[in-house]
């Protein structure tokens, strides 16, 4: 068969194949969605055959290497046959499958059949379902973008709770030396140790939300579109304020951060009381960033004013604000960023109390978030509102690795 002819083909398959999976996002039962999709593997193994056979056509007139292989002294090495759908692992949460069931799931409370369940990495038992890759990996991008002004920044780890953790740096001394006299051995310096819990991180979905969307399509986007939501403004909280009691451990709260800077109302908007403050920051942590509310950085930063009352914000900080981004929010102070966030987060310097942490320098790759992104779905009934719920549960931990170069600042009487 000519090339020509076989290219038709080929894209006489594709278009079925698509059409195949139309019909499968469509589908309304999962013996249905089932069916479809043992019809698109079937053509993706046609479709790889084709394309075998236009690649040798190709390849007949001269000696090129095919894809995945390599020309050596005139002969194709490490050629390998295009893999078809049923040679590849594909993950079983990723599946067209997999995430129609956990729809009807999520909507209706239909169960995940059990041969679905079979090879999940993450234990639902017979009440729960895990959540699609795709779904995952669409809350990731999200919160990545757009989401957690403060778990944008800090270090994302993923290691086994329950085990201690070394943190910090070896450290050596220099000694000079000459003939009679040798270097003397260096010792690793004592090193701090970080343990990470299993924490649930639990967030709640009205049923009535879920029933209300109709196409896989969309129900993945606003399910990814919730979750981020919600589990960014609980991370940025805890990074803050966590106990460590059931949640992540907040700067505020750990006992090991102990350098404190007080500030009475007229330091905080001078612009030499800030230099002084920066100034004693030791060199290895001069490249520090702050935390503060937005009506913190408005109301005593950007109203700096000089003897005669001149702002001076911009010209003796170099401060400036960028909120064209209504959900990353951010300012500079003397080249430093400062993280604006919510008074639930931080309070106001001007409605805060005497001893009140109002601003925080930190080192934001020194904090941990201890995550694994294995969001589960469970159901429950709520006797209250007499409605379902749906509950997306991911276990988190995060903690400070290093509180040397961690400041707060508190609202000192004037």
């Amino acid at each position: 068969m000519s090339k020509k002819l076989l290219e038709k083909r080929l894209q006489r398959l594709i278009a079925k194949r698509d059409e195949l999976k139309k019909r499968g996002l469509e589908a309304e039962t999962a013996d249905e969605v089932r069916s479809i999709t043992t019809q698109v593997e079937e053509m993706n193994e046609d479709i790889a055959e084709v394309r075998e056979l236009i690649s040798e056509i190709e390849t007949e007139p001269r000696q090129t290497p095919p894809e995945g292989a390599t020309l050596v002294n005139g002969e194709v090495k490490g050629s390998f046959k295009p893999a078809t759908t049923n040679e590849r692992n594909e993950n079983p949460l990723a599946t067209m499958e997999y995430r129609k069931a956990f729809m009807l799931h999520a909507q209706k409370g239909t169960p995940i059949p059990a041969e679905l369940r079979a090879g999940n990495a993450i234990d639902t038992g017979d009440t729960g379902a895990a959540i699609p890759f795709t779904v995952m990996n669409e809350v990731i991008n999200t919160v990545r973008k757009r989401y957690g002004n403060l778990y944008a920044k800090v270090r994302k780890t993923n290691v086994q709770g329950g085990l201690e953790f070394p943190v910090g740096a070896l450290q050596a001394t220099v000694k000079w030396i000459n003939e009679s006299t040798v270097s003397p051995r260096q010792e690793i310096g004592k090193l701090g140790k970080v343990v990470f819990k299993y924490h649930t991180c639990e967030i709640r979905i009205a049923q009535t939300f879920l029933s209300s969307i109709v196409s896989l399509e969309a129900f993945e986007a606003e399910v990814a579109r919730v979750i981020a939501i919600a589990y960014m403004q609980a991370i940025d909280e805890a990074i803050v304020n966590g106990t460590g009691d059931g949640i992540p451990l907040g700067i505020t709260q750990d006992a090991r951060v102990t350098n404190v800077i007080e500030m009475t109302d007229e330091e905080f908007s001078n612009w030499a009381a800030w230099l002084k403050v920066i100034g004693d920051i030791p060199m290895g942590y001069a490249d520090f960033e702050m935390i503060m509310t937005k009506g913190t950085v408005y109301s005593k930063l950007r109203t700096m004013k000089d003897e005669v009352n001149r702002p001076i914000f911009y010209e003796a900080t170099g401060g400036r604000v960028d909120d064209t981004d209504s959900y990353d929010p951010r300012a500079y102070l003397y080249g430093h960023e400062i993280s604006m966030v919510e008074p639930t987060i931080l309070p106001d310097f001007d409605s805060a109390q005497p001893g009140d942490v109002v601003a925080i320098i930190w080192q934001p790759e020194e904090y941990a978030i201890n995550e694994n992104f294995a969001f589960t779905m469970r159901r429950y009934f709520d006797e209250e509102t007499n409605e379902w719920i749906d509950k997306a549960l991911a276990i988190v931990d995060g903690k400070v690795l290093n509180p040397t170069g961690y400041y707060l600042i508190k609202k000192k009487a004037s």
